[in-house]
């Protein structure tokens, strides 16, 4: 696998924990943002030795396979994390499967760029991790980002009652999923 994928206007790197200054500081900038979308975070989670050992845990389940994660920069700006991508709990065997995990930063939303990435993504994660299923569990108040997945082509398959706990709550998600037709 190569370490960075371009598209049209962005670049999706593959980073380390040299680069977790990086990554703190697209925390630091969305943390109000993304408060309603996540898990409660401790102040640990806002430091730079938390996405160190963050990033070293990618690197393994990278390289052990069950990890695909790009952070995604604007082309002309590889100095500024603008959102990532994740292709979590990978499964091989009959499955070969994974869930889908996305973000952007709120400078940047509704301008094309998370269907920019995810599109070059699931190519990747279709392509060169031959995945059959991709699973993304989104809530059904996060219409724009039921709007994205809807656009690459995701269908419902229904929802799942208190599926996470976000921001404190355990809310339901829509699951919508996406095939590889090609295996």
């Amino acid at each position: 696998m190569k370490q960075i994928y371009y598209t049209e206007r962005l670049a999706l790197s593959v980073i380390n924990k040299d680069d977790s200054e990086l990554v703190l500081d697209y925390y630091v900038r969305n943390r109000d943002f993304l408060q309603e979308w996540e898990p409660v975070r401790s102040s640990d989670f806002y430091t730079l030795e938390y996405h160190a050992r963050q990033l070293e845990k990618d690197s393994d389940g990278i390289e052990n396979g069950t990890l695909l994660r790009f952070w995604i920069f604007k082309k002309d700006d590889k100095g500024k994390v603008i959102g990532t991508v994740a292709f979590n709990n990978i499964v091989r065997g009959a499955f070969q499967s994974c869930h889908l995990g996305y973000k952007l930063d709120k400078d940047e939303i509704n301008k094309g760029l998370m269907a920019e990435a995810l599109k070059k993504g699931i190519e990747i994660a279709f392509e060169e991790y031959k995945l059959h299923r991709i699973e993304a569990n989104i809530r059904p108040k996060n219409k724009a980002s039921l709007r994205v997945v809807e656009k690459l082509g995701f269908y419902n398959e229904g929802l799942a009652y208190k599926y996470l706990k976000i921001n404190g709550n355990w809310e339901d998600h829509i699951h919508m999923v996406l095939l590889n037709e090609k295996i």
